[in-house]
This record gives C-alpha cells, sequence and structure tokens, in this order.
C-alpha cells in the first residue's frame, strides 16, 4: 500500500511538471515562430512576387494528386488547379484503384481518351492500367492504376512526371490561385531546397465554385471549429519554428513541394505505411546528412491549401488514430538518428521533441487525467496544488491558442470579422475542456493500435464542396 501510495504521489508530480513543460514549449515555439512571421510578412509585401506568374524562368512543376474514392471532391479540385496562377506545369491525377464514381466522373467531366505515353520507371510501383488525356486540357493527364495505397500512387506520379520539381496535393483539397508561386520562389532563391510545405486550412462551410474559393465562412460544424485553432497552432507555430532551424519533420501530404531528383535518389515514398508524407522528409535529412549535402526543407505559411476535416465523432477518431501512428511507425524507422549528433538538430532537438512530446505526450497526460485527481481523493494531494496544477495547465494551453488566432489576425487575416474572431476565440479557451482531452484519447487508442493499424488507412467520409448556388 506504501508502494502504491508513493507512485501516485510521484507520478503525479511528474504528470504536472510533464504537462506545464510541454505547454511551455510550445508557448516558446510559438514566440520563435512570431517574430519569423512577421519578418516574412514584411518580405512578402515588398515583393512583388506576381510578376513571377507569366515568367518563363519559373521552375516547371507537376502537380501530383493521389485519388482513391474521391468521386465528390475531385472535380472541384482538378478545376482549381487547372485555374493556377502559373506559367508552366502538369497535373497529374493518379487514380489509385478507385472503387466508386471517381474515373468514370473524371473521364466524362473532361472528355478523356486512353493514349500511349511512356513511362520512365524511376520508382517500382503497381501496374499502370492506363494513360488518359484531352488536348483541350493540355496540362491534364489521367492515370488509371491497380490500387497499391496513397505512397504508391505518389510513385506512380513520379515516374509520370517530366519536370524537376513536383507538388502533392489531396484529392479533398483546393488551392488559392498564387499558391504555386510562392512555393515555387523558395526553389529559385534558394537552389539547396529539396522540399518546402505549405499550409493547410479548413475549407469546411466555405464557399466553393468551379475549384475557386468564392467566399470564405467559418464551419457550422463545432468539430471543424475546434480543428481552425488547432491547425492554427500546428502550423503557424510548431512548423514554422521548426523551420527556422532547418528541421521540419513533416511537410503535410495535402500540400508540399519536392525535388523529383532528392526523392527518386532516397527511394521514393515508403509503401504499406500510413505516415508516408512524414517518412519521406525524415528520409530525405537522412540521406542528406549521410551524404553531408547542403540543403534546405522548408516551412511557408503562406501558400494555402484549403481541405476538409473530419466533423464526425467516427472521422476525427479515424484521423487522430491514423496520425499516431504514421507517427510511431516514422519515429521507429529511423531511431537510430535519435540523440545522434551526426544528424545535428534532427537528432538532437526535434526527433527528441517528437518522441517526448509528441509520441510518449498523450499518454503520460491521459495518465495525469486519472493519477493527478487519484491523488487528491486519496488526500495525497493539497487542494491547493490540484487546483493550482489545473489552472496553470488550462491558462498556458489557452495562451498557445489565442497566441496562434491572434498570430493568424496580425498577418493573414483570414477571417475579417470581429464575429469570426471572438468565435475562434471561444473555441480556443474552451478546446481545453474537453475536445483536447478526446483528441488525447484518440491518440493513445493509435499508439495501442500500432501493430494493427499501421498499414491501414481507414476511411473518411467527404462531402461536395458548398457552391453559392446550394448556399442559397
Amino acid at each position: 500500500m506504501y508502494m502504491l501510495r508513493m507512485f501516485i504521489i510521484y507520478f503525479s508530480e511528474f504528470c504536472m511538471l510533464y504537462t506545464i513543460g510541454i505547454n511551455l514549449f510550445y508557448n516558446g515555439q510559438m514566440l520563435i515562430a512570431s517574430f519569423d512571421m512577421f519578418s516574412y510578412f514584411k518580405k512578402m509585401k515588398a515583393s512583388d512576387y506576381r510578376r513571377y506568374v507569366e515568367s518563363k524562368n519559373m521552375i516547371p512543376i507537376s502537380i501530383i494528386v493521389p485519388a482513391y474514392n474521391e468521386e465528390k471532391t475531385i472535380v472541384d479540385n482538378i478545376k482549381s488547379l487547372l485555374a493556377l496562377n502559373y506559367f508552366e506545369y502538369e497535373i497529374i491525377i493518379v487514380n489509385d484503384g478507385s472503387i466508386d464514381g471517381t474515373k468514370e466522373k473524371i473521364i466524362q467531366e473532361f472528355d478523356l481518351k486512353m493514349v500511349n505515353q511512356p513511362i520512365m520507371q524511376s520508382l517500382s510501383t503497381n501496374e499502370v492500367v492506363g494513360i488518359y488525356r484531352n488536348n483541350q486540357y493540355e496540362r491534364l493527364i489521367f492515370v488509371d492504376k491497380v490500387n497499391g495505397g496513397k505512397a504508391d500512387a505518389l510513385n506512380a506520379g513520379i515516374n509520370i512526371s517530366v519536370y524537376p520539381i513536383f507538388a502533392c496535393i489531396d484529392a479533398d483539397s483546393i488551392l488559392e490561385n498564387d499558391a504555386l508561386i510562392k512555393l515555387a520562389m523558395l526553389f529559385v532563391e534558394h537552389p539547396e531546397t529539396i522540399a518546402v510545405g505549405g499550409i493547410v486550412r479548413i475549407a469546411n462551410g466555405s464557399i466553393i465554385k468551379d475549384g475557386k474559393l468564392i467566399e470564405m465562412n467559418i464551419p457550422k460544424s463545432n468539430m471543424a471549429k475546434f480543428q481552425i485553432v488547432e491547425y492554427f497552432r500546428a502550423f503557424l507555430t510548431g512548423r514554422t519554428s521548426f523551420s527556422k532551424l532547418n528541421s521540419v519533420l513533416i511537410i503535410s501530404g495535402a500540400f508540399g513541394a519536392f525535388n523529383k531528383r532528392a526523392v527518386i535518389d532516397c527511394g521514393g515514398y515508403k509503401v504499406n505505411t500510413i505516415g508516408e508524407d512524414m517518412d519521406i522528409i525524415v528520409r530525405l535529412h537522412k540521406t542528406m546528412k549521410d551524404q553531408k549535402k547542403k540543403y534546405k526543407i522548408q516551412f511557408l505559411a503562406d501558400p494555402i491549401c484549403w481541405t476538409q476535416a473530419p466533423e464526425s465523432m467516427k472521422d476525427l477518431r479515424g484521423q487522430r488514430r491514423r496520425w499516431q501512428i504514421g507517427l510511431f511507425d516514422t519515429l521507429i524507422s529511423y531511431r537510430r538518428m535519435l540523440f545522434n549528433p551526426k544528424y545535428g538538430t534532427i537528432g538532437m532537438l526535434t526527433l527528441p521533441n517528437y518522441w517526448i512530446f509528441e509520441l510518449i505526450g498523450p499518454i503520460v497526460e491521459a495518465m495525469g487525467y486519472i493519477f493527478i485527481p487519484l491523488a487528491y481523493l486519496f488526500g495525497l494531494l493539497a487542494f491547493k496544488s490540484f487546483i493550482l496544477f489545473f489552472v496553470i495547465a488550462f491558462l498556458l494551453g489557452t495562451t498557445l491558442s489565442l497566441g496562434s488566432i491572434l498570430l493568424e489576425q496580425t498577418t493573414f487575416r483570414k477571417y475579417r470579422s470581429f464575429k469570426e474572431t471572438m468565435l475562434l476565440i471561444v473555441f480556443g479557451i474552451i478546446e481545453n475542456l474537453g475536445y483536447r482531452q478526446l483528441t488525447v484519447l484518440f491518440r493513445v487508442e493509435g499508439i495501442f493500435n500500432f501493430r494493427k493499424g499501421r498499414h491501414s488507412w481507414g476511411r473518411m467520409n467527404r462531402k461536395q464542396f458548398i457552391s453559392k448556388e446550394e448556399k442559397l
């Protein structure tokens, strides 16, 4: 009994210190990100980047869109890509053996015909069944292949692509017209750049017509509102601060651009994993460090990709489980880089952060929700200490959320009305009173389901984007 009491006391104290420590770390990231964001925003205001729209000197880009059962959003996605402000690019839609109407919808909408087109087999993939084109849409290439997963579809797209830079876009996403220009600028300004990630924002509730964002609105779904604040924290603070140290470990699969040769040289995307977007970035870091090459992997908070967020508890649970399993799989695969000075800040700072805070963190936090109240109920923790811990944890978490919202509103300010801003602030406060704990439990579940779920993507229900007519 004595040992149990001591365990509860010490573990409760550890959970308190850990929770406060992780929140202080994230708030420190926010400060670093703030300085970097204001510097970038000042640069973009002074830069006439629009002159590159028709420039023949910009690097041509191949856009690869892996698609599996995306019939509800794929046409809007393609239309948005066809309307991009960029001089030379191609769009490669890779249908990864969809069992819905994805293939038929694309072929019918764009009147595509099968063509004979040679494929450079730089990477091994499942069989490509056919390639379809239409001279009226010269940029558009539709690839139909045997199902092999998202990574396999991306590798097939790389094989078919002809340009030195490729961008990956999810089939349920919409790019802003100038997004490609802003990404490409980094490859021009810094030739050593091998990967750049853009920001992903929530499109739920917004009006999209013919692939263009017509009107941006706060979603009606409370679940999606919470995720707006979450995405602000993840992208505006976390990835911006790591980018400053050239130690970004993940570029969202929804929107990123890569040097094709660098990706091929490191073996392409890893198949049979659900964390292919993180795996490729860590492998690029490892390969470049092993070869002692100068390189940059960066994140930009400005090139915007609008995507659909899960609105049901089931879909959110599935998404967060997948993310945690993908994280676990990548960290296990590259565990030899951990605390290895050969890999610089990646091995000594970033990977330890992901192990301690992102992987183990949810377990410690979940156990804290159990042991700290137990310590109080058994009289092992003073009431003042019990209340003080929760107040500090709540205030630090709220500060991080509100700071991210403030950073957004003082830089890009996509949500312009006072009502929308106040609504985000309210959700930034109350997310610490239930929503955060819920996502922690989903992430813990992902860890314990690692072996069973590491090769299974699962499915998320998609919805058609709202058009003006539908809103009316």
